[in-house]
């Protein structure tokens, strides 16, 4: 299958009727058949539609926006501020206010198709089409203002003698991951490399050639500062800073399945310190890894199977991950603790075209774990998901024995959501 910059000329096949975020679509999973239970008409909160209902798990889509401006590729959250940013093909970096949803203001840039977008305190990265990245700073006292800090790589003296600048990507700049303690904000791109900037100089501090394909997502471990990289050459690579030297090095490689692997989440539990290593590949699997308290090292433990295309997007929250998927579906899991069992609670629809991107947040309750769930799609909607979690309870041994098992590859049903010839194509390409 080719890089997932392909997927972006899929939204040409993909029939995006009028959206209507009282009614959503119909699933367009086979696993999940059981039909919609009717809501209470006391509440707007729907039991999920699984294929072995799970009362534990409740979700409403508490907002739904369609976007004129393109694709949504990116979205970030300020937790602190309480804001949601979402970068597109358009120059307008979107700014959403919790908790009502509504545009609570934009930032104007210079260029376009912004890829990636990444808050942290009050600043807010975004990489653009001219392959820069740019730093913003942000205020919330009464209303949204916002100020571009600096552009990197910086323009310096060297670069009015010469046409190209040897620190700035070649190509689409993917991904963007930051290191707190050291101030580090390390960038993945199309043109294969990693490169690491130091934020308070505005300087490139190490570059290296990481994968063969193309650079999707990349992710620090705040704890130990390991970073990790994904490639559409199929392989997870785990990368560490040579100690006193602003250099990396190779400690490992991940190889399992050989398909462009998308998107990577890392999911920590402060319970028993255990680590886990999620990747979203080109098949439809979620692949985990688990770190040794001993060795450090990361064994495979498994796969989460469900979903009938690429995992495009993942996001972990404590022991809970958030799917986005090419078949249109946004799906719950959750880890059980101390062990490698998963179980998948939920299965959301709604959207009508493949889930691009991701993000979600903690939200707690006197009595339920919740979460805030934003993703957005190739239909050009963004939508906004409440899911409250109540008290985990034991999982049955059949569950348990089916979750490490590897299906058949099944004969997927053409769904409505999805044109036809797009399916066929797809599993033509399996």
């Amino acid at each position: 299958m080719e890089g997932s910059n392909n997927i972006d000329q899929q939204e040409e096949a993909i029939i995006c009727d009028q959206e209507d975020s009282n009614s959503p679509s119909m699933p367009s999973s086979p696993h999940t058949t059981m039909p919609l239970p009717p809501p209470s008409p006391e509440s707007p909160w729907t039991l999920s539609p699984l294929q072995t209902p799970s009362p534990s798990l409740l979700y409403h889509c508490i907002a739904s926006l369609h976007r004129r401006e393109g694709i949504i590729y990116s979205i970030a959250i300020s937790r602190q501020q309480g804001l949601v940013f979402t970068g597109s093909k358009s120059t307008r970096i979107r700014v959403w206010r919790q908790p009502d949803y509504i545009e609570y203001g934009c930032i104007k840039a210079t260029s376009g198709e912004v890829r990636s977008t990444l808050a942290y305190g009050d600043i807010l990265f975004t990489t653009h089409k001219d392959h820069k990245i740019r730093i913003w700073n942000f205020k919330v006292p009464d209303n949204f203002r916002s100020k571009k800090v600096s552009s990197i790589p910086k323009k310096s003296s060297f670069s009015l003698f010469s046409k190209t600048n040897t620190q700035k990507h070649k190509e689409c700049v993917s991904c963007l991951a930051y290191y707190h303690a050291e101030g580090l904000l390390y960038t993945g791109s199309f043109d294969k490399t990693v490169k690491a900037w130091r934020v308070l100089t505005k300087n490139c501090v190490d570059s290296f050639v990481a994968h063969e394909h193309n650079v999707n997502a990349i992710l620090v471990k705040q704890d130990d500062g390991c970073v990790f990289t994904c490639s559409s050459d199929g392989s997870v690579k785990i990368w560490r800073m040579v100690f006193s030297e602003n250099s990396h090095t190779l400690i490992m490689t991940l190889n399992f399945q050989n398909y462009p692997i998308y998107t990577l989440a890392l999911s920590t539990s402060s319970f028993n310190s255990n680590c886990f290593l999620y990747s979203g590949s080109s098949d439809g699997t979620i692949n985990f890894w688990e770190k040794e308290k001993i060795t450090y090292r990361f064994n495979h433990g498994g796969f989460l199977q469900g979903h009938n295309f690429a995992v495009l997007c993942l996001v972990a929250v404590e022991r809970f991950i958030f799917s986005g998927s090419e078949d249109t579906t946004i799906r719950v899991w959750r880890r059980e603790e101390g062990s490698c069992f998963h179980e998948c609670l939920a299965v959301l629809n709604g959207h009508r075209g493949p889930v691009r991107c991701l993000a979600a947040c903690l939200e707690m309750d006197k009595v339920v774990k919740g979460f805030l769930v934003y993703s957005a799609s190739l239909d050009q909607s963004f939508k906004v998901w409440k899911v409250k979690v109540s008290p985990e309870e034991k999982m049955g041994f059949s569950y348990m024995k089916r979750s490490f098992s590897r299906t058949k590859v099944r004969d997927y049903e053409t769904s409505p959501v999805l044109s036809p010839s797009w399916v066929e194509r797809k599993l033509l390409q399996r």
